[in-house]
């Protein structure tokens, strides 16, 4: 047995005994004050464990559950621990300092204890990506665990009595961090499978990355129920070391999850991944919808240009998925200094073909059938590829109006100037014109038992909507009513650096 690996499993069993560990994160208050410029050690008394609640004011279940945290500050039942919530201006969408401090303070819940890090570094060292999001410490200060989403009274107390019970709870629905839409969008996920050795470098590793919204280490594809990790790792029941990547299919596309998983993993090496060796620690890809086997082939086979010997990844379905017993949960934002086999850094480095640029912006030309599948979200390839219409009001774009440039989603041809958006009331994005008339080509349309003109991209041939001859008189008469699935959206400023700097006097900086 190696060296490392003998000691990871004595460190393991200490943690085990005593739920404690070696190199535990602090995290230090001292520096914050609340929106009444009060210390934080006001609130955070020494000798109990803190719990906080990391919310944020553009948040629909934040703004929802504070009158109920204020009651829950001053209930006897949480008398045993340190009860503050944490506001980031600056991060994640929220307010400038002095802005949110000023609409804060208008809140009606004044025994509500709002703690501001304007340096955001408490949220940013713990992966904090959706709200409202929680936290627990003990008394010390010490990083015990984290939980995403709403919790109960119940809850909130059993995980304070027992932070190593599983929690029962139903998915919550995160929200995007728009600011400036009255009307939230819930953020739109996907979830994937992966085994790439000891599952706590692999789970750190994702939670760094912008798009994913949680990462859980836990046991997959094997032999027996519920296992334990001594029933992994001794008594060989099968299962793989796998974290569960839950992400942001409007930051990521499915290309994108693997990509970052491939730059991590030696792909030929067989039930080993660094020190860590057996089956547990073999690699795989497993998912829940069939659609995806071709893809992830599709990836190993382009993968394997790069190597001479054979590429073992594992590609089937997911056959079962136990959670890792929770000291094994966010092991490295407990354990800043402790083992793993990963290059945690290689989570900032940006990826060879970022996903927001599309595809081949020069010459704009449509990819093929596979590598739309793994870039595109469903939505977007059933829009585009398959003449979809999305819902009515469901786009984010439909309330958009600020400068920039729509481009298609598929090839990133520019299609549309803000300065041709209007508000049609109709639930799509709508223009009076497109940016140009060769980008848009026109094809009558007798589906559904009816006659329309639909719009199709000129270089990529994707589906955007139809055009009707209700749009406003004084500019032209026309409505190009669009999908906002098949587009993107580059705003003005990003213009030069997004590439599309000779388009900027297509648009107004309104």
């Amino acid at each position: 047995m190696p060296f490392l690996y003998f000691l990871r499993t004595i460190i393991l069993g200490i943690m085990a005994l005593y739920s404690s560990t070696l190199f535990a994160q602090t995290i230090n208050f001292n520096a914050l004050k609340d929106i009444n410029n009060q210390k934080a050690n006001f609130y955070i008394k020494n000798n109990k464990p803190t719990v906080v609640k990391f919310w944020a004011s553009w948040c629909p279940l934040c703004l929802g559950e504070l009158e109920q945290t204020e009651q829950w500050v001053q209930d006897k039942d949480f008398a045993m621990v340190n009860m503050v919530t944490l506001a980031s201006p600056g991060y994640l969408g929220e307010k400038k300092a002095a802005d949110f401090s000023q609409w804060a303070l208008s809140l009606p819940y004044k025994k509500l204890p709002i703690l501001i890090d304007t340096e955001q570094t408490i949220a940013k060292s713990l992966n904090i990506r959706v709200y409202p999001s929680w936290v627990l410490l003990d008394s010390n200060g010490q990083l015990v665990k984290v939980v995403k989403g709403t919790l109960s009274k119940e809850q909130l107390l059993g995980v304070i009595k027992n932070p190593d019970a599983p929690i029962q709870k139903a998915s919550t629905t995160f929200y995007k961090a728009d600011t400036n839409s009255e009307h939230k969008k819930p953020i739109r996920t996907e979830t994937i499978y992966l085994a790439g050795g000891c599952f706590w470098g692999l789970e750190g590793y994702f939670q760094r990355i912008p798009g994913v919204i949680d990462a859980v280490s836990g046991y997959a594809n094997g032999n027996t129920q519920n296992p334990s990790y001594e029933d992994v790792v001794y008594r060989h029941t099968g299962h793989a070391e796998t974290v569960k990547v839950t992400y942001d299919i409007d930051k990521l596309s499915f290309a994108d999850i693997l990509e970052y998983y491939f730059r991590v993993i030696d792909p030929t090496s067989l039930n080993q991944q660094g020190n860590d060796k057996g089956t547990q620690y073999r690699t795989g890809i497993y998912y829940t919808k069939a659609d995806y086997q071709p893809l992830i082939a599709e990836a190993i086979k382009k993968e394997q240009t790069k190597y001479k010997k054979p590429i073992v990844v594992e590609n089937k379905p997911l056959a079962n998925f136990y959670p890792a017993e929770e000291y094994h949960q966010d092991y490295l934002l407990k354990n800043p200094n402790g083992y793993c086999h990963i290059d945690l850094n290689k989570a900032d480095e940006p990826l060879s073909t970022p996903s927001p640029k599309g595809f081949n912006m020069k010459e704009y030309k449509k990819p093929s059938q596979s590598e739309l599948r793994q870039r595109l979200t469903p939505e977007q390839y059933r829009v585009t590829q398959e003449s979809g219409t999305e819902y009515a009001f469901s786009h984010e774009y439909d309330e958009l109006f600020a400068p920039g440039l729509y481009v298609d989603i598929v090839s990133g041809q520019p299609l549309f100037s803000s300065d041709d958006k209007f508000n049609s009331h109709c639930g799509w994005p709508s223009f009076t014109q497109p940016i140009e008339k060769t980008v848009v080509t026109e094809h009558k349309d007798f589906s559904h038992n009816m006659y329309r003109i639909e719009v199709r991209s000129q270089a990529a041939d994707s589906h955007l909507g139809h055009v009707f001859p209700d749009g406003p008189a004084d500019r032209g008469g026309l409505r190009y009513c669009i999908n906002g699935a098949s587009l993107r959206f580059i705003p003005y400023a990003d213009l030069d650096k997004e590439g599309y700097g000779e388009w900027k006097d297509k648009i107004k900086q309104k």
